[in-house]
């Protein structure tokens, strides 16, 4: 008989039954499609030195600029801190929360053979994760407090608890009389917690999203980030706006906008002292705040109005007080309950609420700002669930997908109940989009069904309308044109042994361990130990001295890391996992719906198999993947089973397949598959190895009815 080419429409889809979808791919992992063929993505590698540069907390936002003496810079916003990236190496630009404060005498309390240290500071108001820089102690049970430190728990509103990093030697309470304390700005959550932050209450009701219903200390941290000209503008959700003049000799802290106006010799009190989001509109030049305290010109104190959009002067991002010779001012949003987001669109704001689309445009004096309503009855899932490429806006909604070109319409997925149905929507704050223009995709990332963190996404490809997804923990995403690959932000806090841990331990708690993957490798002191199970602090299923490392015992609150450090990451380089050093393979696989073989009346026989393949692009002298095929004998069977009434998951690989290696130069795979139809799948796990599937072709000849 001839061959028959086995080929299929590009895209997965996942909205049919595997059978149903006959003709198309059913399931994906780290793969692409390009010119209608699927391939492996590329790899990719960090921005910089992980053992010299990383940051502390959760990233969720980035932003790239350049500056007029050439700087290209990034700026980072973590559930702790604020950083500008330049060269690889991290700057911390926190802003700190007010001036020094001494603290009463003798402030430190030590437990000998213990590294935590009580501190009492009436009235703190600090919050767990906060960081704090003590100067002036003197030493204490041993230690010397100084520099700084992150706060772990808040006791009272008088104490709080601190990590030294060695243990102090005796019990005993003491530091001095002058010992100051210098506070950033109040951390955030890195996760949602149940009972506050985002999505207290039922998910999409009440108080999801509500911005007005929880402190700035309680939700999860989300800041916006936008530069004006050279200069960076920034602000934590809910919080204060934030001003940092770019200066590469100092990295100096960035300050509040109210602080600066101030100086300037503008009444200061006006700039917003609470915003959703920041926008900078750099062709009219106006600084937006998205979700504002209304102006009242006797009184600077005025309630936060989740729909209120509020704006500088023109030129002037310090004078928000109106008045006849500016064109600062306000407008309220009609419809919805808080506005979730904005984003520049050709020459558009596009402003969303929980309900709503709005198009935003400058008119000029008078009336400065105008307000359309574009759709109504939509949705939008998150801050940062937007994406923008051929003058096309993309985002995600509760329950779909839409796309904006003029008009708004639903963007119509063959994954979406796949994706929608394997949603954990209590974290869904966290779920990040964004464009990887050279393959003309658009990505989102989320957090699945069973995991806290961002571990899956979904790629959209505009140019071959084609959807396929996979499993990746990115918190953030850019693709800037400054920069010459997409960036992706991997983000685990730093934590810390609950308790002292002895060297045969399978289970382990750490401090604060909810940003950790479902699982991985956790480094403490020089020991790696693997675990396979993580909920919340608690980490399970643990291989003691992972990697070669010898398995030893730890004090209580010894460090412990993840090994990939946080880190900002250049994709699509290399061909393989480059977050840790060396870089490891990651496994890449597609795999068919099923197919009949002939018309699925009579059984086939496949005796060989033509690869159609290649291997460009990749690093390593051998090359290979591996080709499997799993025939079975109706929709409902087993794979490679003759008869089985129990309906498996078509995921299910361990049961009977058949599987071919394929290296550069392999002509035919000669193979003994029987069965009416047939599932193909092509998958790679090699470092250094790069593929594209072309049309492979198969060999069959009919073999009976039964």
């Amino acid at each position: 008989m001839p061959l028959s080419k086995l080929q299929f429409k590009p895209g997965v889809n996942r909205e049919n039954t595997n059978y149903a979808g006959e003709g198309g791919w059913f399931e994906s992992e780290k793969i692409r499609f390009r010119s209608g063929y699927p391939e492996k993505i590329g790899g990719w590698q960090s921005i910089s030195d992980t053992s010299l540069y990383t940051y502390d907390g959760t990233c969720r936002t980035i932003w790239n600029w350049g500056t007029l003496n050439g700087a290209n810079l990034l700026a980072l916003g973590t559930n702790q801190k604020l950083y500008i990236e330049n060269g690889g190496a991290y700057y911390d630009i926190t802003p700190w929360a007010g001036i020094a404060v001494t603290l009463g005498a003798n402030p430190f309390a030590t437990t000998s053979g213990s590294k935590l240290v009580t501190v009492t500071a009436a009235a703190h108001g600090a919050s767990v994760g906060t960081h704090v820089t003590f100067s002036g102690a003197t030493a204490v049970g041993g230690i010397t407090i100084s520099g700084e430190y992150e706060i772990i728990s808040v006791p009272t509103g008088n104490t709080y608890t601190i990590i030294h990093s060695t243990a102090a030697s005796s019990t005993a309470t003491g530091g001095g009389a002058s010992v100051s304390a210098h506070y950033q700005i109040a951390a955030g959550n890195a996760v949602y917690t149940q009972g506050t932050g985002w999505g207290a209450g039922a998910w999409s009701r009440g108080t999801w999203g509500s911005a007005s219903s929880v402190g700035i200390g309680q939700q999860l941290r989300l800041w916006s980030l936008d530069n004006y000209g050279q200069d960076l503008i920034a602000a934590p959700r809910n919080g204060a706006i934030y001003y940092w003049a770019a200066d590469t000799s100092t990295y100096a802290k960035a300050v509040t906008l109210e602080s600066l106006a101030n100086t300037a010799g503008y009444d200061g009190d006006f700039v917003p002292n609470e915003t959703l989001q920041i926008i900078a509109s750099d062709t009219q030049r106006f600084v937006i705040a998205l979700g504002a305290n209304p102006y009242d010109p006797l009184d600077s104190e005025t309630a936060f109005d989740p729909l209120l959009i509020r704006w500088s002067d023109q030129e002037n991002p310090y004078q928000w007080v109106p008045a006849i010779d500016n064109q600062s001012g306000e407008i309220r949003l009609g419809s919805g309950s808080t506005i979730v987001a904005g984003r520049f669109a050709r020459q558009e704001i596009l402003v969303w609420t929980d309900s709503t689309l709005y198009s935003m445009q400058y008119l000029g004096p008078p009336y400065v700002w105008g307000i359309n309503l574009l759709m109504d009855n939509i949705s939008i899932i998150s801050p940062n669930c937007m994406a923008s490429a051929s003058n096309i806006t993309f985002w995600m909604g509760v329950d779909k997908f839409y796309m904006y070109d003029g008009r708004v319409q639903t963007l119509p997925s063959t994954v979406r109940q796949f994706v929608f149905d394997n949603l954990n929507t209590s974290q869904a704050y966290q779920i990040v989009a964004g464009t990887n223009e050279a393959f003309s995709e658009v990505w989102w990332h989320y957090p699945s069904a069973n995991s806290d963190v961002n571990d899956s996404y979904v790629i959209y490809n505009y140019l071959d309308n084609a959807w396929y997804y996979g499993t990746l923990n990115r918190t953030a995403w850019l693709d800037s044109a400054l920069r010459r690959l997409p960036m992706g932000g991997f983000s685990v806090e730093v934590s810390y042994l609950n308790a002292a841990l002895d060297s045969s331990a399978t289970s382990l708690t750490l401090v604060n361990g909810y940003t950790y993957p479902a699982s991985g490798i956790l480094v403490i002191g020089s020991e790696e130990i693997y675990y396979t199970e993580h909920t919340g602090n608690s980490f399970s299923g643990c291989t003691r001295g992972y990697n070669g490392t010898t398995a030893a015992s730890h004090s209580a609150y010894d460090t412990a890391y993840y090994k990939a450090r946080n880190q900002i990451m250049y994709h699509e380089t290399g061909n393989d996992d480059g977050s840790v050093n060396p870089a490891v393979p990651f496994d890449s696989y597609i795999g068919s719906s099923d197919f009949d073989i002939g018309d699925g009346h009579n059984f086939g026989f496949i005796w060989r198999i033509i690869p159609d393949l290649t291997f460009d692009g990749s690093n390593t002298n051998n090359p290979q993947v591996t080709m499997v095929c799993r025939p079975r004998q109706f929709s409902g069977s087993a794979y490679g089973a003759p008869s089985a009434p129990d309906v498996i998951s078509a995921q299910n690989y361990n049961a009977s397949q058949r599987t071919y290696p394929v290296q550069l130069y392999t002509g035919q795979v000669y193979t003994r598959i029987r069965g009416r139809q047939m599932a193909f799948k092509i998958e790679s796990d090699g470092l250094g190895v790069a593929w594209q599937l072309g049309v492979p072709r198969i060999d069959i000849r009919p073999d009976g009815r039964r």
